[in-house]
């Protein structure tokens, strides 16, 4: 998204403060949760690399969209579908029973659902990770089921969808987002949908038809032209180009869905190249869906080898591949030993998504030491690794990060879903590792670091960040002498 114009360092900006000032003004506030929240808030975070659109919207918002546009809940699944009953399965005596149909009689306008308070909140719970511990379901489960429960509450209303995340990331002072979304990927695994597997995948990628591709990248190109216009309209950025979130800068990661056949998820990845070679608002790509899923698995090696054969189309695309995402006990100990090493050696990774598995990899050192030498960044979000793998505190690696010299970059993944923001992960970071002001400041500056934004626009938001920080330190070092 092009909100924001080109940041220019300020040659008269107020130099940074002592770093002992600042550092002292920091280990101050780590000692009250409260203050140590309002501290992060407000300083530069630089960006978050790492947040599916989609998934960053609360369900308060879906519910709000949702009963204007007359959906209804089917109350005994918990899900938002449309009312009219001909387009839905309505159960019938010679049918099985929910969830692969409705009982039309569950079928309750959401506007009058939420009416009920406690039924509500029930349905935010169900809509999110909220309270997924009173529940008879694992975070796992309950995560990755909230995508399908929203149905189509969002339908109609990118523009808020993409307002809403970007307000609140102007909120806590970032700079920059990533999002990941998937407009026409759809149409890219039906160009896929006859085609069998070919481990030659230049026959493969000569099979795919460059004019059917080309037209579905015009298509989206168009969307989201039309997308950044009724955004810009929603935020009221041309009549008040100081509104909140008009100076965040926003760009996209083509999200391809790993959990289609390997045929399609190879189209897909074609697209989303072709896509980033042809439009600035795309810089990268990345795959998406459970890493656990059975053709996940099945597929891993082959959807590796899939990037590193379409990306030739965009070489200058990044690549952000989710890996790692993985726990013993979740999947087989063997499932643990390679995905990152081969999302780094074989489809030749920029960043990794979450890597919780890494000491489980072949020689992990060696791979962290490949990581560090190759500049490949890591994407932490904990509270993701928390409530979907049940790792936190010692059992998560990101101090082995740290101390190897891995880059390392703070992110949110799905803060709707997840009922987190940006600020916490940091905050939680903190408490957690017990990090020092140096080392926050270096996260913040690493996640622009290490972004997709061509050099001369990712320089001039470097120069913004100083900036902010030198006044951000500033006002915090006086704070602590008042």
């Amino acid at each position: 998204m092009l909100f924001a114009t080109s940041c220019q360092v300020n040659p008269s900006a107020e130099p940074l403060s002592p770093v002992s000032d600042i550092a002292t003004r920091f280990e101050e506030v780590k000692r009250s949760p409260p203050k140590l929240r309002a501290f992060l808030r407000a300083m530069p975070k630089g960006a978050d690399l790492h947040s599916h659109l989609g998934g960053a919207i609360y369900a308060e918002s879906y519910l709000r969209w949702a009963a204007e546009d007359g959906l209804c809940v089917d109350v005994g699944r918990l899900v938002l579908v449309t009312c009219e009953t001909e387009q839905l399965r309505i159960c019938g005596e010679d049918q099985p029973p929910p969830p692969l149909c409705h009982r039309e009689q569950d079928l309750v306008p959401v506007a009058d659902a939420v009416a009920d308070r406690t039924f509500r909140g029930r349905l935010i719970d169900a809509l999110s990770t909220r309270n997924y511990h009173l529940y008879e379901r694992s975070g796992h489960d309950q995560f990755f089921t909230t995508f399908g429960a929203l149905g189509p509450a969002g339908r109609g209303h990118e523009a808020e969808v993409l307002a809403e995340a970007i307000r609140r990331a102007a909120g806590q002072n970032i700079l920059y987002l990533e999002l990941m979304s998937s407009p026409g990927m759809g149409g890219a695994a039906a160009l896929a949908a006859d085609m069998e597997w070919n481990d030659d995948l230049g026959a493969m990628r000569a099979a795919l038809p460059d004019a059917e591709l080309d037209q579905i990248v015009a298509g989206v190109s168009t969307y989201l032209a039309g997308l950044e216009a009724e955004t810009r309209a929603v935020m009221d950025c041309d009549g008040d180009p100081s509104a909140l979130g008009c100076d965040v800068t926003v760009r996209y990661l083509a999200q391809a869905i790993r959990t289609r056949p390997a045929p399609q998820v190879f189209a897909q990845m074609v697209y989303g190249f072709r896509l980033a070679a042809a439009d600035p608002r795309v810089v990268g790509v990345n795959l998406v869906a459970p890493e656990d899923d059975p053709i996940s698995l099945a597929d891993y090696s082959r959807h590796m080898r899939a990037v590193a054969i379409a990306s030739a189309d965009a070489p200058d695309a990044g690549i952000a591949l989710h890996a790692g995402e993985l726990a013993l006990g979740l999947v087989p100990p063997e499932e643990l030993t390679f995905h990152i090493r081969e999302a780094v050696e074989i489809a030749g990774a920029n960043r990794i998504g979450h890597g919780t598995d890494v000491m489980h990899e072949d020689d992990p050192y060696e791979l962290l030491a490949r990581m560090r030498e190759g500049n490949v960044a890591v994407e932490i979000i904990l509270t993701s690794s928390d409530v979907i793998l049940g790792i936190t505190g010692d059992d998560h690696p990101l101090p082995i990060y740290l101390e190897h010299g891995v880059p390392v970059v703070i992110a949110t993944d799905d803060e709707g879903v997840s009922r987190t923001d940006l600020t916490h992960e940091y905050q939680r970071a903190v408490t957690t590792y017990d990090l020092d002001y140096a080392t926050v400041k270096e996260l913040s500056r690493a996640s622009l670091e290490h972004s997709f934004l061509p050099a001369e626009e990712r320089q001039a938001l470097q120069g913004e960040l100083s900036r902010r920080f030198a006044q951000f330190e500033a006002k915090e070092v006086a704070r602590d002498s008042d």
